[in-house]
């Protein structure tokens, strides 16, 4: 039979080890690689075609919310068990909507965790207590959807990509390379956003981008 493979994406070595260390203790589990950035995740996907992907929010070069929608697009049966110590109401909708079917946070236990992996290697959804009490509170409370779609939805994938990029100190050119595109190309966009956005600034992207989780700030 077949192991369950499971690729751990974090740009903390220390995170990966801990999330190694559970998955390892599983039988019939296996860790078939390990991810630092947002991008080698993307490309590890869709080479190791795991069936789990342990997922952080803010990671560099493509954050976890990035990377979960190019995943989705490349392996649609990969299951997203987001790993974070981020809980806001705002983030925890993005990540659902993003193709994610997990959310737990860091301070959760070993037992979260393994019940997570198990839950998604059956493709079941999984959030812990903490979280389910955060989205009832919206469900009870929450803005309708029309006052609550961030400014961020606007975008498109490559726009949220270049906003990362331009947000962690890369310059067009650095961008270009990245992603393969044109200076021009990347000029372009940029002026696109900046337009889209009503940024008058730099450093309203760089504001942006933290506020709405592209970046760590």
């Amino acid at each position: 039979m077949e192991p369950t493979k499971v690729l751990i994406a974090d740009d903390h070595q220390v995170m990966r080890r801990g999330v190694r260390a559970v998955v390892e203790l599983l039988p019939g589990w296996e860790v078939c690689g390990e991810a630092s950035t947002g991008r080698e995740a993307v490309e590890m996907v869709e080479r190791l075609q795991p069936q789990i992907v342990v997922m952080d929010v803010t990671m560099p070069e493509l954050n976890g919310l990035e990377a979960t929608r190019q995943i989705k697009k490349i392996a649609p049966t990969t299951e997203i068990l987001m790993f974070t110590g981020l809980e806001t109401e705002e983030l925890i909708r993005q990540v659902f909507e993003a193709g994610a079917r997990s959310y737990i946070l860091k301070t959760d236990g070993r037992e979260q965790l393994e019940a997570a992996l198990r839950s998604l290697a059956a493709h079941k959804p999984y959030f812990t207590t903490q979280v389910g009490e955060i989205l009832f509170a919206k469900f009870l409370h929450g803005k309708p959807r029309a006052e609550e779609e961030p400014t961020e939805g606007r975008l498109t994938d490559r726009e949220r990509e270049i906003v990362q990029l331009l947000a962690e100190g890369a310059s067009n050119k650095e961008v270009a390379d990245s992603l393969g595109i044109s200076v021009k190309t990347v000029e372009t966009h940029r002026a696109a956003i900046m337009k889209k956005l009503k940024f008058k600034s730099f450093s309203d992207l760089v504001r942006y981008a933290i506020r709405n989780h592209i970046i760590s700030a």
